[in-house]
C-alpha cells in the first residue's frame, strides 16, 4: 500500500491564520481590506440571506489575498501565478452551497498581475459589519496531500475496496484544513463531479437520477483530473473572532486545470460542505 501512495501525492500549501495581518499593499492576509486596481468594481450577487428574505444585489465579502511571490517557493508544481496578487471573495449572508447553477457569482477570484498598480479598496457601505472581517496573518507551509477515499476511487479505481487500510495510511494530523492546491479534505462527498455537472447547467439539489447515467459516467471518469482545488478555507478563529461555514464546514474554490494553466480565474466554482 505505501509504495502505491507515492503516485497519489499532490503539492499543497498549508495555511495557519491567526494574529494581526500585514497592511502593506499586496501582502498576504485574511480579511481586512483588499488591494485592487483603480478601476476595480466590487463584486455583488443577487440573493436573499438567512436573515433577510429580500432578494437584491449584495456585496461579496473579502475573504483573503495572497501575494504570489510568497507562494512561488512553496508551489512545487508551478501551478499558480508567480507575480501579483490572488484575491478571494464570497457572499457570506446566503452562504450558497454550489449545487445550483444559479449560484454562479456568489464567489469570485481575481488575479491582479501588477502590484504596483494596486491600492487599498474602500469597503462598500452596504456590506454589513458582520461580513467585514478583521485583518489576520496567514502563515504558509509547503506540504504534500493525499486524496480522501471519495476522490481516490475516482482517480485510481484500482484502490476501490481498500478503504480501511487506506484511511490508516493517510490519517490527517491537522486541526485546520485550510490550504491552497493539493487534494481537499472532504466532509461529505467528492466535489469534482458536482463542479462539472453544475457548470453544465444541472441542478443538484435533489435526486441525481434525473441526470442521464451516460453523463454521470463520463463526468466521474474525467472531472477528478479536470477540476483542481484552488483554495479550501476551514473555520477561522482568532481571539473574539470566528468565521464558520454551516456547521463546522469548509468552503472550496475549484478551478478547471486548463483555466489554471492560462491564469483564467473567471470560471471558478465554489462548494460548501459541512457536518
Amino acid at each position: 500500500m505505501i509504495d502505491k501512495l507515492n503516485k497519489l501525492y499532490r503539492n499543497t500549501i498549508r495555511l495557519a491564520i491567526s494574529g494581526e495581518g500585514k497592511h502593506n499593499i499586496g501582502a498576504t492576509r485574511f480579511g481586512g481590506m483588499p488591494d485592487v486596481p483603480g478601476d476595480f468594481i466590487w463584486p455583488t450577487f443577487e440573493t436573499s440571506t438567512h436573515e433577510d428574505k429580500e432578494v437584491k444585489r449584495r456585496p461579496l465579502s473579502f475573504i483573503a489575498q495572497f501575494n504570489c511571490n510568497d507562494l512561488t517557493p512553496l508551489d512545487y508544481e508551478g501551478l499558480l501565478p508567480t507575480t501579483g496578487v490572488l484575491s478571494f471573495f464570497y457572499e457570506i449572508g446566503s452562504q450558497r452551497w454550489g449545487f445550483d447553477p444559479k449560484d454562479r457569482g456568489s464567489a469570485r477570484v481575481y488575479w491582479f498581475e501588477n502590484i504596483d498598480e494596486l491600492k487599498t479598496a474602500e469597503i462598500p457601505n452596504d456590506l454589513p459589519k458582520e461580513f467585514r472581517f478583521p485583518s489576520l496573518n496567514i502563515s504558509l507551509t509547503a506540504d504534500k496531500s493525499l486524496p480522501e477515499y471519495e476522490d481516490l476511487v475516482l482517480a485510481y479505481p484500482e484502490f476501490d475496496g481498500d478503504y480501511d487500510k487506506y484511511e490508516e495510511e493517510m490519517s490527517s494530523q491537522y486541526e485546520s484544513h485550510s490550504k491552497l492546491l493539493g487534494w481537499p479534505f472532504i466532509i461529505q462527498n467528492n466535489m469534482t463531479c458536482e463542479c462539472e455537472l453544475v457548470s453544465r447547467g444541472f441542478y443538484l439539489g435533489d435526486d441525481w437520477e434525473k441526470i442521464p447515467k451516460t453523463i454521470i459516467t463520463e463526468v466521474e471518469a474525467s472531472s477528478i483530473d479536470n477540476w483542481r482545488l484552488l483554495f479550501q478555507l476551514d473555520t477561522v478563529e482568532d481571539e473574539d473572532f470566528e468565521l464558520m461555514f454551516g456547521d463546522c464546514g469548509s468552503i472550496y474554490f475549484y478551478i478547471k486545470k486548463e483555466d489554471l494553466k492560462v491564469k483564467n480565474f473567471d470560471n471558478i466554482w465554489l462548494i460548501l460542505q459541512c457536518y
